[in-house]
């Protein structure tokens, strides 16, 4: 385990007294928790911000699977970036939406071009692309 280091910081009363509350409803233990999660994911969206940046995250979809020629645009899209994509859950929320995660790995430009093309589909209802990084820079 690396060397811890202490520091100061010096802030407005009123806006640490809203940090405390934060730290309370995030049930972090405590001030130092709550500050290493804040740098991390300060670091993390650093990372993925560059373009070769590997990555890890997902892609959610709500989609009517009964607009035609979906499910097949899904599939295809899946087998071109087979590299990228490591798993798929397809979960049936209605008679006519679907809810569909795609795990990535790979280049943070990738998982960009992937997630825009899937976003934009006539069909797609809703969709995000949620990137974090894959752990190996991070403490």
């Amino acid at each position: 385990m690396s060397e811890l280091v202490r520091f100061g910081i010096s802030m407005d009363r009123e806006l640490l007294e809203r940090f405390d509350r934060e730290i309370v409803s995030g049930n972090y233990a405590n001030r130092s928790e709550a500050i290493r999660d804040l740098i991390r994911n300060q670091l993390v969206e650093s990372e993925w911000s560059g373009e070769d940046a590997e990555v890890a995250g997902t892609i959610t979809l709500v989609y009517d699977h009964h607009v035609r020629g979906l499910n097949d645009l899904l599939l295809d899209v899946q087998h071109q970036y087979h590299n990228l994509i490591l798993s798929v859950m397809h979960v049936h929320l209605t008679h006519n939406n679907c809810l569909e995660v795609m795990v990535i790995r790979g280049p943070a430009r990738t998982a960009r071009e992937v997630a825009g093309r899937l976003l934009g589909v006539k069909g797609v209802k809703h969709g995000k692309l949620t990137i974090t990084s894959t752990g190996e820079r991070l403490k």
